[in-house]
């Protein structure tokens, strides 16, 4: 706990010494400009025996069949039972701009009873998008993220060994029709909505170029006139402006994730005074069971009598310790920290003072 605390300490003691800028294209989602997602359904050959059990998946022999089928040979009626193909679901992003012939990448995740797909090479796979036609063709030797071992009697499993990836495994072959230089307006998306930010990337691109060529138009949307600079190409005024430097403004929040009892606090986190007191309960229980059994040539039976000895013990806390209110998170962090305890404590001593209402943040919990 005490070096999570430290860590985010020394995070927010940097962010208050000084005003971290942001670039307004780390900011915001160009409205047109996006990619397009891509998916597909594809075979996976080339597997070490660890793929489709065909009895289980009957849609890899229906796909396995049809490939072949389309590859000149005849396999009508034939029964095989291969291990070593796969179903695979493929999935990819048409990144804007794209053009015929470029490369993306690919991810390929397995759809049916395979333990592996390391070493797998994926037949060629269309890739269509929501309209129904297909934009690019994907295909190539898959690197699983990671590894699979098994024995008779035993097995582990490291990693996700059932999905990978295909780096540059897919092929454009249809462009988005999309004529950017036909654009009089542009709207600007947050991609987190903030009156203040957006007030701040309006004033910052209109001082940038001169005029008034930005209007917010709510905490999330700031509308970008192109019809304002003739004399620039919509693709040259984006390009003046997607560099200039704002500093984002920011919700109080606290996050934490009980999983794994990690604690993130953003820099305006602040806290009231408030007095907390923690302890801790250690509950055991030891089960004895005792065999009772009857005198020989009895008429008689052996019974397991049920012996359970259950103990509660209360670890001292600290007592009511005093958390005194916080103007800056250092001064949270040092309050919170002076209270000794775990992480895990630490998440449910947040909640029962976000309870208390002198948690002055957004509490996520994950």
């Amino acid at each position: 706990m005490t070096w999570l605390l430290v860590l985010v300490l020394a995070l927010g003691a940097a962010a208050e010494a000084r005003a971290q800028s942001v670039r307004i294209k780390d900011l915001v989602e160009f409205d047109g400009v996006r990619g397009n997602d891509l998916v597909g359904y594809g075979l996976v050959v080339g597997l070490d025996g660890t793929g489709d059990g065909l009895r289980n998946a009957p849609y890899t022999e229906e796909i396995m069949t049809n490939i072949l089928e389309r590859l000149g040979v005849n396999v009508t009626g034939e029964q095989f039972r291969p291990r070593n193909v796969a179903s695979v679901i493929v999935t990819a992003t048409l990144p804007p701009f794209a053009r015929a012939g470029g490369r993306i990448d690919v991810t390929v995740s397995a759809i049916g009873d395979a333990d592996s797909l390391l070493g797998g090479t994926l037949v060629m796979t269309p890739l269509t998008a929501a309209d129904g036609d297909v934009y690019a063709v994907a295909q190539g030797t898959i690197i699983a993220g990671g590894v699979a071992a098994r024995g008779e009697a035993a097995e582990i499993v490291e990693g996700v060994p059932t999905a990978g990836v295909i780096p540059s495994g897919g092929r454009v072959e249809r462009e988005v029709d999309f004529d950017f230089t036909q654009l009089t307006q542009i709207r600007l998306a947050l991609r987190e909505p903030d009156f203040t930010t957006a007030s701040r990337v309006e004033r910052a691109i209109n001082g940038a170029l001169g005029g008034s060529y930005a209007r917010m138009l709510d905490a999330g949307t700031v509308l970008l006139d192109m019809g304002t600079g003739k004399a620039q190409s919509p693709a040259h005024l984006i390009s003046s402006i997607e560099n200039i430097a704002v500093e984002p403004e920011h919700r109080a929040r606290v996050v934490v994730d009980q999983a794994s009892g990690t604690i993130v606090m953003g820099r305006d986190v602040r806290i009231s005074e408030v007095a907390v007191s923690q302890n801790n309960l250690t509950l055991r229980v030891q089960e004895a069971p005792l065999v009772s059994q009857p005198n020989p040539f009895a008429q008689g039976q052996t019974v397991v009598v049920p012996r359970t000895a259950v103990g509660l013990e209360e670890e001292p806390g600290p007592g009511l310790a005093l958390v005194e209110g916080g103007t800056s998170l250092s001064d949270v962090i040092a309050g919170l920290n002076a209270l000794g305890v775990s992480a895990r404590d630490m998440i449910d001593i947040l909640k029962s003072i976000k309870a208390a209402g002198a948690l002055h943040a957004e509490f996520v919990v994950r």
